[in-house]
């Protein structure tokens, strides 16, 4: 089995979250946060902050850290085990524009309960409620810087 780490971001705006839908060849559609593999000679949150960028074109930063999600999956060639880094982040607006060469088909900002229910896999529902538990908690002791 091969393993492989990637690292994404829950990216909040005025108390939305940013969300991607992916089309692979109608065999994978469904609305996901942004993610994507660790490069060479790179940290983890460089990581989550460039792929935010490349896959919604939207700017984030990092305030803090989430936790790990784990999965396996298959390819015709072989099983990965997955594991995913995932950061709390601020953006600066509600702009966003979907990587079409990554088969993200549309992109966008969604209310908390929304989101929650539009998700397509359950673990990323319970990094999505974690990071809102943070964010949450910033607010109520002033710590989440004011947003434009």
């Amino acid at each position: 089995m091969k393993e492989a780490v990637s690292c994404g971001g829950v990216v909040i705006y005025r108390g939305k979250v940013l969300l991607l839908f992916k089309s692979f060849h109608n065999r994978y559609d469904g609305w996901v946060l942004p993610k994507g593999t660790v490069e060479d000679n790179e940290d983890f949150e460089t990581t989550a902050v460039r792929e935010v960028k490349e896959e919604t074109c939207a700017n984030g930063r990092i305030v803090d850290y989430i936790g790990v999600s784990e999965y396996e999956f298959s390819t015709p060639h072989e099983k990965i085990s997955k594991t995913v880094h995932w950061y709390l982040m601020m953006g600066d607006s509600y702009y966003s524009k979907p990587q079409k060469e990554e088969h993200f088909l549309d992109s966008g900002f969604y209310k908390y309960h929304e989101a929650y229910y539009l998700l397509k896999y359950s673990n990323e529902r319970s990094i999505l409620e974690k990071a809102f538990n943070i964010y949450n908690d910033l607010k109520k002791k002033g710590l989440w810087i004011a947003e434009r």
